[in-house]
């Protein structure tokens, strides 16, 4: 008998609401461009917890270009197992994904891990949706 495991990668869709998102066993992050806005969002959603409410949420990125921000700006969703964040832009977040190897999504009793490995190729098909403006 043969076990298979799902393959985890980086995936970009480019249409009238652009995607790029990627899924671990523990966690799922997805980011939106919507052109006509212009308006991103990024939701992470957990698989086996809960996000609590918390003042509020960052990001760091580390490898060859590390940079962590922050906002207080995040809302939950109402089975809190995923938290939202909505902005023009997402040039910050954008670089991170590309340009290292791991992201933490986190607030400050919570963290969710994604590898960067195979993110670049897809980031930067989202980056280019629709002539995206990153602010």
């Amino acid at each position: 008998m043969i076990l298979s495991t799902p393959a985890y990668a980086w995936d970009a869709t480019v249409g009238q609401i652009c995607t790029l998102s990627h899924e671990t066993d523990a966690a799922k992050i997805f980011l939106t461009y919507e052109p006509s806005k212009p308006l991103y969002t990024i939701t992470v959603t957990q698989s086996n917890s809960d996000w609590t409410q918390t003042p509020w949420f960052a990001m760091r990125f580390e490898g060859s270009s590390p940079i962590e921000i922050a906002t207080s700006h995040h809302v939950l969703s109402d089975d809190a197992k995923s938290l939202t964040v909505t902005n023009t832009g997402f040039g910050n977040v954008l670089d991170g994904l590309e340009y290292n190897q791991i992201a933490y999504a986190f607030t400050q009793d919570h963290v969710a891990t994604f590898s960067l490995d195979g993110a670049a190729d897809p980031v930067r098909i989202f980056r280019e949706c629709a002539g995206a403006q990153l602010s």
